[in-house]
């Protein structure tokens, strides 16, 4: 497995405009398997789910078992039960997504950088937990990618209206305790990391995500979920099979 870490600022021109891909023909070779959360599960997008997306691009299978409101613990679990276990043991790619509903617990507790620092403990004991998993399941035959989040509560204009200066700066804080914390789970693991946050605000960090937000301004809308699954494209074009 060669690890890594990716900010892929390239699919930063997502943000303009978001580029449908015809899928590939499926083949029964490849299947890709997601767990996660809203994100991943296409919360508030009435639209394809990026690792849908991602697998039609690939003309492989996908079996999406992200659920809305699970945490880095929930989907460590879901790894364990039984239809977890069968779906990694036929995976030739794991996707995994969440820690955002635990940073954002954070967020809304107002507990600052202590609440922080203690929620992404967690995240990264839980998220290394699930690639040892894989690894354990399926061996090296199986590529695992780790998902970061561009912020973990909302944001662009609806994060204006909503927080103050204090808060916003809160949200950029929570994220990137999250975000670190999933560098650090996929390099102990082995798994790649791939940084979401330049496809939604540029290469500098800057850009305003509202056009890939749905209305809540916290979950991608069909263009958001398009531009992650660019992004995953970009770090596994061709995974084994």
């Amino acid at each position: 497995m060669i690890r890594r870490v990716l900010a892929l600022a390239g699919v930063a021109a997502l943000s303009g405009c978001a580029v449908a891909q015809a899928p590939a023909p499926v083949s029964a070779a490849l299947t890709v398997v997601t767990f996660g959360d809203s994100v991943a599960a296409g919360t508030d997008c009435d639209c394809t789910p990026f690792p849908d997306l991602y697998a039609g691009r690939l003309g492989a299978r996908s079996l999406n078992l992200a659920q809305p409101g699970s945490t880095a613990q929930d989907v460590s679990d879901e790894m364990d039960s039984e239809e977890g276990t069968d779906a990694v043991r036929g995976a030739n790619v794991v996707l995994l997504m969440a820690g955002a509903n635990d940073l954002a617990d954070a967020f809304d507790a107002g507990t600052g950088a202590h609440g922080y620092a203690r929620a992404a403990d967690g995240v990264q004991r839980e998220v290394t937990a699930a690639i040892t998993r894989v690894r354990e399941l399926r061996g090296p035959d199986c590529e695992v990618l780790v998902l970061g989040y561009w912020n973990v509560v909302e944001d662009g204009d609806v994060a204006k209206a909503d927080y103050d200066d204090d808060r916003v700066a809160d949200a950029a804080s929570a994220t990137r305790y999250a975000d670190d914390a999933l560098r650090r789970a996929a390099a102990a693991g082995g798994a790649a990391y791939l940084d979401t946050s330049a496809a939604f605000k540029g290469a500098d960090g800057q850009a305003n995500p509202t056009g890939l937000l749905a209305e809540d301004g916290d979950h991608p809308n069909a263009r958001g979920q398009a531009a992650i699954a660019a992004a995953v494209y970009e770090v596994l074009p061709d995974p084994p099979q």
